[in-house]
């Protein structure tokens, strides 16, 4: 039990750890333009009681992913002044990029973290999802824990179609939003707002321009054909960097971690005699992964975060 507690420092105020602690994790189809970025985040910053940890933007998926901490009320005041701050500055109908999409807000997941349940981010992602719903007049669905119906836990099924095919799904009967008009705001279009655990956005970029070869090695890596428990992954193409990548989700990384994920993609490129380039990774992670990924490579068997000194200082 540790002796002493860390507390947060929230614009000069120091956070109560009692109070819930969620991370809030927008994704905004816009990774090009530094100043609709800009005016974006910054919007998100201003909203006193929220913490602004990371912000990761990709121009060939033409997308930012942001990482907030706060509590429920605080975050949905920073999702509406995000949701504001967009639709003044991108319109999905000239959006082209290498990542899936539903929205100018594409998705919007919370994650209980310091004295929070998963049903405080149920309850957040419900309540903001009513909210940006009643404010912009978006359809809104609900995903993962926060899902009302089975067919719309999986992020792939809420978005399968696409922006370009949005307005014939809401026509459906069994797609009609959770919130909001069944019809796709002008600009905005619609957005997945959910509740689900700590994931890992993690890509790896192969030193070839054969789109076959990344899509293949997703699929012999993804847990829904087959490959990894946890893994969820597609094949991308970069062609301004002359490669492509195998672009992952990792949903529990203590049932597969980074330095698994990234033999096997090693492996499975070196069938195709292709080189891993580089990896990367979206937004934040937690330290265990690392710590993992490093004892796995320097062969320290018993290597932990108990080995590290920063650790230690704070336990």
């Amino acid at each position: 039990m540790r002796s002493i507690t860390l507390a947060l420092l929230y614009r000069g105020l120091w956070y109560n750890p009692v109070m819930p602690l969620l991370e809030c994790v927008p994704n905004v189809s816009e990774g090009r333009n530094q100043a609709a970025i800009a005016g974006i985040t910054a919007a998100v910053a201003a909203t006193p009681g929220v913490r602004l940890l990371d912000v990761h933007s990709d121009a060939t998926h033409h997308r930012s992913v942001l990482t907030l901490t706060g509590t429920a009320p605080a975050l949905r005041t920073a999702v509406l002044a995000l949701f504001e701050a967009t639709l003044a500055t991108v319109d999905l109908t000239a959006h082209r990029g290498a990542h899936p999409r539903i929205g100018a807000v594409d998705v919007v997941p919370f994650v209980p973290l310091t004295g929070a349940t998963m049903d405080d981010a149920i309850a957040a992602a419900r309540d903001t999802g009513a909210a940006v719903a009643a404010r912009f007049g978006v359809p809104v669905f609900l995903y993962e824990r926060a899902a009302t119906r089975p067919e719309r836990r999986a992020l792939q099924d809420v978005r399968r179609g696409q922006f370009e095919g949005l307005a014939k799904k809401l026509l459906r009967p069994d797609w009609q939003p959770d919130y909001g008009p069944a019809v796709p705001h002008p600009r905005l279009g619609a957005t997945a707002i959910g509740a689900r655990g700590f994931l890992v956005a993690y890509n790896i970029n192969l030193a070839t321009d054969r789109l076959a070869v990344a899509r293949r090695i997703a699929r012999a890596v993804r847990e829904s054909s087959g490959g990894l428990p946890c893994v969820k992954a597609m094949g991308l193409a970069l062609p301004d960097r002359g490669a492509v990548q195998v672009s992952m989700n990792l949903t529990d990384i203590e049932r597969t971690s980074l330095a698994t994920v990234f033999e096997a993609v090693s492996s499975e490129a070196a069938r195709d005699g292709v080189a891993v380039l580089e990896s990367e990774l979206v937004g934040l992670v937690p330290a265990r992964a690392l710590v993992e990924a490093a004892g796995r490579h320097l062969r320290l068997p018993h290597f932990g975060a108990d080995r590290v000194l920063e650790t230690r200082l704070t336990s």
